[in-house]
């Protein structure tokens, strides 16, 4: 008979302090497996709180990344304590509070799929799915992408990813990033007011990106880790106070040159970058959304993926 599988939320904080002390955590985010090894004080029990749905598993043999958190050196490790991040020797960012881990570790992550991944074309997108298809949402920071995505997976739709669409370039498919949604300043309360029973863990005030706080994946999006999803949907999601609803057809040049655009890797890519985000265009309805009224995104978004009338 099968063991049943342990999860984030079944472990105790000391099994996920003592794994991290040893031989480190294996995290499967879909579309890569990270190592961390950490020395950072409450780190296990905030890591906890955000990845409480996905399998904890403390011995693995293969990991696409092998990170480390460790204490900030000489007096740094007892005035004002500090945690680096590193990735095979390399600092990649100047060290975090030792208060702010969390924050630390998400972004050191980010930064080494950003840089190291290049086997995918990289796109800055928000990607859900439902019934089977797609919806991939380029946007530029402070277009309100991570708020709508957060509220689109609370709201019955499988979330792949917040801030990385990944395309595999071979076969046009869409792949899973899983991480938490990392919601900033004002989306925090908004999201706290949509759905005051999800999962987030605590606000980090005052860091280089703001007010911070992170929604943990649902049970739902973590069980398809390993399934990838056709495009369908492209939408460029742009919120505005006070603004109607408005959903504008996007010209199948204007949407691949937002796309190229917002992509961590284009340039490096060449022509396999150019032909996959060109297919992803030709496979795709394309919008533009403007809205102010999170409900009223949510019912036109989910119209045009069951292909309802908006």
């Amino acid at each position: 008979m099968t063991a049943s599988p342990l999860f984030f939320s079944d472990a105790t904080p000391d099994r996920i302090d003592a794994a991290l002390a040893s031989d480190g955590l294996w995290l499967s985010y879909g579309a890569c497996r990270v190592r961390v090894r950490a020395e950072a004080s409450g780190f296990a029990r905030i890591l906890q709180d955000v990845y409480g749905a996905f399998p904890f598993q403390d011995q693995g043999e293969f990991a696409d990344f092998h990170v480390r958190l460790e204490r900030g050196r000489g007096l740094r490790r007892l005035v004002k304590p500090q945690v680096r991040f590193s990735i095979d020797g390399v600092e990649p960012f100047e060290p975090f509070p030792v208060s702010n881990a969390l924050p630390l570790f998400e972004w050191g992550v980010n930064w080494c799929f950003g840089q190291r991944f290049n086997q995918y074309v990289l796109l800055h997108a928000g990607v859900l799915g439902l019934n089977g298809r797609a919806l991939v949402m380029p946007a530029v920071p402070g277009s309100g992408k991570s708020t709508l995505t957060a509220a689109l997976m609370l709201s019955g739709f499988r979330l792949l990813s917040d801030e990385f669409g990944v395309l595999r370039p071979m076969d046009g498919r869409l792949l899973p990033m899983l991480k938490p949604v990392a919601l900033k300043n004002e989306s925090i309360e908004v999201i706290r007011r949509f759905a005051p029973d999800a999962r987030m863990g605590p606000v980090f005030a005052g860091t280089r990106k703001g007010d911070v706080a992170h929604l943990a994946p649902n049970a739902e999006s973590v069980a398809e880790l390993d399934c990838e999803l056709a495009p369908a949907l492209v939408l460029f999601p742009r919120w505005e106070a006070g603004a109607a609803l408005s959903l504008l057809p996007q010209a199948p040049e204007q949407a691949f040159a937002r796309l190229a655009f917002n992509s961590f890797n284009y340039g490096l890519l060449g022509a396999r970058s150019f032909n996959a985000v060109a297919d992803l265009v030709e496979r795709s309805q394309c919008y533009q959304l403007v809205y102010s009224r999170l409900d009223e995104a949510l019912d036109c978004i989910r119209c045009l993926m069951t292909d309802e009338d908006v």
